[in-house]
Formats: structure tokens, C-alpha cells, sequence
């Protein structure tokens, strides 16, 4: 279960006087029980139901891994039920098949032979098609997938060596260790413990390196590119694991019904899919079961009740499940699981976060920084132009290890613009920009982060509801290296406690070690822009840009924030500084740089910016010359 962890961890620990209270873990350990040991008793219906549910949260849970947490939907994913289902079939059922294979595989191996053949062939088609598919945008992106579900149903019903449109039958039970498993009582066993094996994994997967940058890809790609996070590639990965999930379901749906045909995986039962997703709560995992049962479990209802009260057949459930859909976004916008848990939370807590480790096992990634006064970062005649606009005009700028060089200019100077291009956001439209000594042109924003580059945000971009601590550990992804497989199956746990005890580090460095378990969007503006330094310093960077580190701050932050950036200067970092108040600015850099109209117009000491006459006629102006003076 998904639970916010309490920002006190006394709080979190202590039961309510007269209130018995159960972890997530306890009580779903509870239910697993409560389920095994009523299985044998329940009736030959029930349990057919049961099996039909876990079939279909195998696939929801993919859906709330692809939508509810990686931001991308998906209606085709039945498609890739019906490649499990038919790959198992037709190697079980196909004379082909069998000469394919020369009775090499026994008729008992033969269903495992088309697992593998559905999951091999499920990889290749969902990586060639969310390699194509998921560069795409806005509304484009769920009607291509639209697209290539109707496209991969009306293939499977009109291939004849698939059995067209009637199908294959004859699918043969799966046996495990000698013992059959061709009643649904037997099989639904497997079909459930496949399913929670699957929770288990995504789970932690979730609870992870990996999974802080799959929560990124929702609304924070250029945030997690700038962490080192190869959104691209994440999002293809996260699209196969989905698919493949998917293929599993079909596969066992084929030995559990014996027989397939296209018509369980058209397109309405892909958006049936997506529903249960949804209304269970797209971005929980166990949404996923939530949603399964109650659409199932109301369709078997429905199928029996709407007729006899309308005095005709016909599919009027899809009637009610678009009404239910229509409730459910208005009255439930994150599904029915985050309802059901909050109320259950009267008697379910979670554990209270354990501190990290001070010593952890495993030691990150180490960069040594440079010697002071090399040249870090170099822009020559920097250039862009967005049509006949010219934002940038031949701007030439060095950073140096151990000095801030603050860049100031009025709204519009074209501050933001350079910063993205010196921080791999956008690509100059001429000039270059070295970063420790490489060229940089035409490279992404990650391998800027690979090279030592740390930065903030203009417009604070954090994951709002993970704690603060989630979101720094964010900035050391590339501090680390275990992936997917090893997350899990919880074999990084070593390296995930180093990378945690690093963000813990890094947030008491900033000042904000009470709110490390607090949600980060409760805090305010001013501590927000404070995690984002942290989450930049989580990835020991040589390179710091801060885009308005100050706003929103109150004026004892401000000065514990100028004792920070004195530390890391003094430690050899060299910081670039975008920033409006001049007071914090003149107090605080080493060199500072003018722009005006997207043109330099001064650069020099403090001192010299202020006595520059350019500086105070054509930036400050008459009316901000006593800021100036107050700042000297």
C-alpha cells in the first residue's frame, strides 16, 4: 500500500490509545492468508471469477506502472494479451510448430515453450513499437496506440494458420512437477501467486533508484534529464514491462479457457482495461486489483441485471461503466484506492522510516573537483534565435572553479535562454559551449549531468507528493548503477541506502533535515527551491546553476543560503547565479555578468558592475541607483 510517510517518526510508530493497528505489510499478508486458506472452500464460480480477476490486474497493474506513473496511456494493451495467448496456443496446437521444433520440447514443456515465444515476441514488438510510438505527444500518443491495438487484432483474426476469426482450440493445461492444472481452482493459484509476485517486483522497483526516475517521467522529463535520467529510454522500458505483463496474462488466460480467439482483446476490452486502472487508482499498484474486482465483479452483475430490468439484451453495461467513469472522475479524480485507504488508515499505519545507515555498505560514485581557477564551463558567441527573434546575441562567458559568476539582466534580457543552453536544455543556433573541456553541442541535458553539471529551476520542479528526501536522492541517480532486474528483486538495497544516506546528508547541509520525510509540495516556496539545491548537490557536481535560488525566501534563509554557496565556493565548486536581487548578488559574487536585449553589457567585479555607467542607465536605471548604493 502507498502510504505518505508522517514527517514525525514517533508520530508514525505510536498506536492510538483503544485503536489496534496493523502495517501495509501485516495486513496484505492477512488478506494473502485469508485467501489461501478459504480457496479450497469457495465455490467452482467464485473461484472462476477470482481467476478472471487476477488475469485482468496482471494487466491493470502494468496500466498503473505505463499511465498512473509514467504519464504515458495506452488503449492497446490488449493486443499484447492476445500475443501471449495466441504464441502459447499455436506452439501447443500447430503440427508447424511441432516440426518446427523436431520433438525436441515434451507435450507437458510445450506451454512453457509458448511463454517464451510470446514473451520474446511481446519484447521485440513492444520495443519496436514504443520506440515509434511514445515520441509523441499530448493526444497523439494514446490514438496511435489506438491505432496499432486495432491493427494487432484485426491481424490475429485474419491469419489462417491462427485459426482466423473462429480461433485455436485444444489449448492443452499447464502441468507443473507431474500435476495438472486444468480446472480454474488449480490454476487460479498460479494465476494469484503470479499476479502478487508481480506487485512484489513493481514495488520495489518503485521503491528504488530506478523508480524515483520512472516517477520523474510524469510531467518532470526536462527535470530528470538534468538529473542524468535517459527519459527516453526509461519510457521504452516501462512500455515492455507493461506489454510484457500483459503477455503473461494471455498466456495463462489461454490454458485456463483452452481455447483463444481474437474477440477478448479488441479494442473495447483494451479501454475496459484501462478502466480498471483508473477507477481502482492509476497510480497504485494495488488500484490495479481494486479496480479488476469491481469491474469484473459489476459486469457479471450488470450482464445478469440490465436485461431483465430493460426487457431486452444487449451490452447495456457499457452503458453504466461510462456513467461510473463519468462519477469516478468527478468525485475521485486518483481512483477509489486512495479513498479506501485513507479510511483504512484508522487501522493501518505505516512503519515509521528507518534512519539511514552511517556507514553505508556500499560507497557512491566520487568526482574530484577540479583545481581552482580551471575554466569549468565556457561559452564563445553563444547564439540563439527562435525565428526572426534573436534571444542570445553572441554572448561569451567563462566559469571558474571556486568563484559564483552572477549572470542579472531585466525580465526578458534572455537569462533563461543561455542558461538552458549552457545546461544541454536547448542547442545554441551558433557559437559553442565547453563543459570541462568537451564540446557540448547537439548533446542532451543528461550527459551535462554525467560531466559534473548540477541546476535549479527558474519554476520549482519537484515530485510534488514524494517526501523531500525522495527528491534529492533523485540528483545522485547517476551516483549509482543497479538496474531494473536488480530492483526488483531487492538486490540494490545496499547501494539504495548509500544513495539515501547521501540525500539525508545533503538536506541537513541545507538546513531542512526536519522536513526529509515531509511531502515536498507541503513546503513552502522558498524550502522547495532549497530541496532543489540539495537534489543538485546530491550529484557531487563541479558545475552549479542556480536559477533564482533567493526567491521566496525570507531574509535569514537568504543568509543562510550565502553561507552555502560561501562553502561550496570555498570547497572548489564554481556556481553561476541567476538572480534579481541585487543585494544578494553584490554581497556575494566574485565576477558578474550584464545582459540586456539578450547582449552582454557588462562584466567585471561587483564594484566595477555598479560603477559601470551602461550598467545604471540603460539595465537599473535612475530609479534603482539607491539599490545599488545600499548594496555597496
Amino acid at each position: 500500500m502507498n502510504h505518505t510517510p508522517s514527517s514525525n517518526p514517533a508520530a508514525a510508530t505510536a498506536a492510538p490509545a483503544g485503536r489496534a493497528l496493523v502495517t501495509p505489510r501485516q495486513l496484505t499478508l492477512a488478506c494473502v492468508a485469508a485467501l489461501a486458506l478459504a480457496w479450497g472452500f469457495l465455490p467452482e464460480f467464485t473461484v472462476s471469477v477470482l481467476s478472471n480477476i487476477g488475469l485482468y490486474a496482471l494487466v491493470a497493474a502494468g496500466l498503473v506502472m505505463l499511465t498512473g506513473v509514467g504519464g504515458m496511456t495506452s488503449f492497446g494493451q490488449a493486443a499484447f494479451v492476445g500475443m501471449g495467448a495466441y504464441a502459447t496456443a499455436w506452439i501447443c496446437t500447430s503440427p508447424t510448430a511441432a516440426a518446427w521444433m523436431g520433438g525436441a520440447v515434451s507435450p507437458a514443456l510445450l506451454p512453457w515453450a509458448g511463454l517464451l515465444l510470446g514473451l520474446v515476441f511481446t519484447f521485440a514488438l513492444a520495443w519496436a513499437l514504443g520506440a515509434v510510438t511514445l515520441k509523441l505527444q499530448g493526444h497523439y500518443l494514446p490514438l496511435c496506440t489506438i491505432a496499432w491495438g486495432l491493427s494487432l487484432y484485426y491481424l490475429l483474426g485474419n491469419m489462417d494458420f491462427l485459426g482466423g476469426q473462429t480461433g485455436i482450440t485444444g489449448v492443452p493445461p499447464l502441468v507443473i512437477a507431474g500435476y495438472s492444472l486444468a480446472t480454474p481452482r488449480a490454476l487460479g493459484v498460479v494465476i494469484w501467486a503470479v499476479l502478487l509476485l508481480a506487485l512484489w517486483a513493481m514495488h520495489n522497483l518503485l521503491d528504488s533508484r530506478e523508480g524515483r526516475a520512472i516517477r520523474a517521467l510524469k510531467g518532470g522529463r526536462l527535470m530528470a534529464e538534468s538529473m542524468g535520467v535517459d527519459t527516453a529510454r526509461h519510457r521504452v522500458k516501462l512500455f515492455v514491462l507493461a506489454a510484457l505483463l500483459a503477455a503473461v496474462s494471455g498466456w495463462l488466460y489461454a490454458h485456463l479457457q483452452r481455447f483463444v480467439n481474437p474477440t477478448p482483446f479488441n479494442l473495447n476490452i483494451g479501454i475496459e482495461l484501462l478502466f480498471m486502472a483508473v477507477v481502482g487508482g492509476a497510480g497504485h499498484l494495488w488500484g490495479a486489483v481494486l479496480g479488476a474486482a469491481l469491474i469484473t465483479l459489476l459486469k457479471e452483475k450488470l450482464q445478469d441485471v440490465l436485461p431483465s430490468l430493460l426487457g431486452s439484451s444487449g451490452n447495456f453495461e457499457v452503458i453504466v461503466f461510462g456513467l461510473l467513469m463519468l462519477f469516478v472522475l468527478q468525485r475521485f479524480a486518483d481512483g477509489l484506492w486512495p479513498t479506501l485507504a485513507r479510511i483504512a488508515g484508522r487501522w493501518v499505519h505505516p512503519r515509521a522510516t528507518a534512519a539511514a545507515a552511517t556507514a553505508p555498505a556500499v560507497q557512491l560514485a566520487h568526482r574530484n573537483l577540479p583545481a581552482r581557477g580551471e575554466v569549468l564551463l565556457q561559452a564563445t558567441k553563444v547564439s540563439k534565435r527562435f525565428g526572426g527573434l534573436v534571444a542570445n546575441n553572441d554572448i561569451s562567458m567563462t566559469l571558474k572553479a571556486g568563484e559564483i559568476h552572477a549572470l542579472i539582466g531585466p525580465n526578458g534580457a534572455g537569462k533563461s535562454t543561455f542558461f538552458n543552453m549552457v545546461s544541454g536544455v536547448d542547442d545554441p543556433s551558433s557559437g559553442e559551449v565547453l563543459l570541462a573541456g568537451q564540446a557540448m553541442t547537439a548533446k542532451p541535458s543528461r550527459v551535462f549531468a554525467a560531466l559534473g553539471l548540477g541546476r535549479t529551476f527558474q519554476h520549482v520542479r519537484l515530485l510534488g507528493q514524494r517526501s523531500v528526501v525522495e527528491n534529492v536522492a533523485l540528483g545522485a541517480h547517476l551516483r549509482a548503477r543497479r538496474g531494473w532486474i536488480a530492483a526488483m528483486l531487492r538486490l540494490d538495497r545496499a547501494e539504495e541506502a548509500a544513495l539515501m544516506a547521501e540525500a539525508r546528508r545533503q538536506i541537513e547541509r541545507c538546513g531542512l533535515g526536519a522536513h526529509a520525510d515531509t511531502p515536498a509540495a507541503s513546503l513552502s516556496l522558498g524550502q522547495q527551491r532549497v530541496v532543489e539545491i540539495a537534489r543538485a548537490l546530491a550529484g557531487q557536481p563541479s558545475v552549479l546553476l542556480l536559477d533564482e535560488p533567493a526567491a521566496g525566501l525570507r531574509h535569514l534563509e537568504k543568509r543562510a543560503l550565502s553561507v552555502l554557496l560561501d562553502q561550496l565556493r570555498a570547497e572548489g565548486l564554481g556556481i553561476l547565479v541567476v538572480e534579481h536581487d541585487m543585494e544578494f548578488v553584490m554581497n556575494l559574487a566574485d565576477r558578474i555578468t550584464v545582459l540586456e536585449f539578450g547582449t552582454v553589457i557588462a562584466t567585471g567585479t561587483p564594484a566595477e558592475v555598479q560603477a559601470n555607467p551602461r550598467v545604471l542607465e540603460a539595465y537599473l536605471g535612475g530609479a534603482d541607483d539607491e539599490l545599488l548604493e545600499d548594496a555597496r
